[in-house]
């Protein structure tokens, strides 16, 4: 059972803060990657050989997540492999119910009733998918198509649900 969403704008205001930090984030997201190294290589391993720019996204985006769980507090536990292994077969049920790889991936994806921490998933796929193009560049963001975000979403989506399940949240 996932813990209880943490609120959109929460998700949003703490997102916002890692990207208004451009370079100073990165000691804080190698911090946290290095915390969670096993959710770390399983996304260098999925991405190296596929796609290593979607991959330097997905990292960072992991991050980020991380971060929102870190600022809204409580205690992560470590994750190991089959926290993962089991995150995918959770995921893994949905993806066919996702398909096709097309503009309206994103609200299949929102209609996934079970998923953990929806506002955060939401949040990754404000960023894959709604943000402009324009507004991407201007920021120096990757520009990705829609097989890359797919990829990227449903790796993250696995790690937020490998993450949320170790988490306990503050006052529990």
């Amino acid at each position: 059972m996932p813990n209880t969403a943490i609120p959109r704008d929460t998700v949003h205001q703490h997102s916002e803060e890692c990207s208004d930090m451009t370079m100073g984030f990165q000691t804080i997201a190698t911090r946290l990657l290095r915390s969670q190294n096993r959710l770390k290589n399983f996304m260098e391993q999925n991405f190296t050989d596929v796609d290593p720019m979607a991959g330097q996204v997905a990292l960072y985006m992991l991050s980020v997540s991380m971060r929102v769980f870190e600022q809204v507090g409580g205690r992560m536990k470590k994750i190991n492999s089959g926290d993962i292994k089991s995150a995918q077969k959770k995921v893994h049920s949905a993806v066919d119910s996702l398909l096709p790889l097309d503009s309206d991936f994103p609200t299949r994806a929102k209609g996934v009733e079970w998923r953990a921490q929806p506002n955060l998933l939401d949040e990754i796929l404000w960023a894959l998918y709604e943000r402009d193009d324009d507004e991407k560049k201007e920021e120096e963001e990757a520009v990705l198509d829609d097989k890359q975000s797919a990829m990227i979403y449903i790796m993250l989506w696995t790690a937020i649900e490998a993450l949320d399940a170790k988490w306990v949240p503050p006052n529990e």
